[in-house]
């Protein structure tokens, strides 16, 4: 017995200076990154780790507030003040309205599946409600809705993967479904009309009466919401491409992070594009001028980017086409309350 004490005494002595290696050797590393010669590297790990969800106080032990600051201002985004002009998109009925094309892109730190949906009707939001403590994975909501495919959706409060309650409005087959949190700051709704064409619309600072006027007015029948902040605290953005025009960009614009978009072309087709990163691949993940870029390429008029992180999925057809980055989920999804599925 003193033998099996003592033999397990040993692992765990050497386990724990093996743990406490790793971490030096990690500190080492990222204060290299932090502190060595390359801007561009301290830049992409900066604006990375503010991306995340649970790790955003892992810069402030390397770098001051002031020096974080500096660096998210020089990698920032232009403001968009135009919201998407329904106007722009035609929707042709002559192409093939059941056909469904999945892609494969290659970038540099990531890749990346493109669906995109010839028939723009079959593109809504289908969502948990009525909301509870828990989400579903997408699976789940996809099979519940009888879709052929789906992504996930908007902002939500997403400690513990509880994943049950969505933030800003919700709509779904014309039903307001949510406006809680509605003062958090730089709201975007994304959304079909019933004329089944995207809108982004800034609704920042909108009081529920205005939000629901403006649901009403361009006639939107399913919507989620996203974030366009940029702080020491949140890095979110939203507006890609508005009315043809690409989004100005500092820097990278972002960091690299798995990604979750959405977009139309002039002929009405949907664009739903998911990124991998955070280490799966060995893929860091895209950036702004990375989802910027594919969007542009594939013809988008508008595009907007969703939840993404842990969150980002995609599910076609009974299979993951893209499952969570969290080694936990890898075989499946983080548990959400919104998606945009395809019918």
């Amino acid at each position: 017995m003193r033998a099996i004490g003592r033999g397990i005494g040993r692992f765990f002595a050497w386990l724990g200076v093996t743990i406490l290696g790793l971490v030096i050797i990690l500190v080492l590393i990222v204060t290299m990154i932090v502190h060595g010669p390359s801007a561009q590297a301290k830049n992409l790990f900066v604006t990375t780790m503010l991306e995340t969800g649970q790790a955003k106080w892992a810069v402030g032990l390397f770098l001051s507030k002031e020096e974080i600051e500096e660096i998210v201002n020089m990698n920032a985004m232009a403001t968009i003040e135009e919201n998407s002009d329904s106007g722009l998109i035609d929707v042709d009925e002559t192409l093939d309205m059941s056909k469904i094309t999945v892609e494969k892109i290659e970038g540099d730190n990531f890749t990346a599946t493109m669906m995109i949906v010839n028939d723009p009707s079959r593109v809504f939001v289908g969502t948990t409600y009525p909301w509870g403590e828990l989400g579903k994975e997408l699976d789940k909501i996809v099979n519940k809705y009888g879709a052929t495919a789906g992504i996930n959706g908007g902002l939500y409060y997403s400690a513990k993967n509880n994943g049950g309650k969505p933030y800003g409005p919700v709509v779904s087959n014309g039903e307001i479904q949510n406006m809680a949190q509605l003062g958090m700051a730089g709201l975007v709704l994304i959304g079909m009309t019933e004329e089944n064409k995207l809108m982004v619309i800034d609704i920042n600072g909108k009081k529920e009466s205005e939000v629901r006027q403006i649901i009403k007015d361009n006639k939107i029948r399913d919507a989620v919401a996203f974030q366009d902040e940029a702080s020491d605290k949140n890095n979110h953005f939203v507006k890609l491409i508005i009315n043809g025009n690409k989004r100005e960009l500092n820097g990278m614009g972002s960091g690299a992070n798995p990604r979750t978009a959405i977009g139309q072309t002039a002929d009405g087709r949907m664009l739903l594009l998911v990124t991998d990163g955070r280490g799966a691949n060995g893929h860091l993940g895209a950036t702004a001028s990375d989802l910027i870029e594919i969007m542009d390429r594939y013809g988008a008029v508008n595009a907007a980017n969703l939840d993404g992180g842990s969150s980002t999925c995609m599910y076609y057809n009974g299979e993951w086409l893209q499952n969570s980055v969290t080694f936990y989920y890898a075989t499946t999804s983080w548990r959400i309350p919104t998606s945009f599925l395809v019918k």
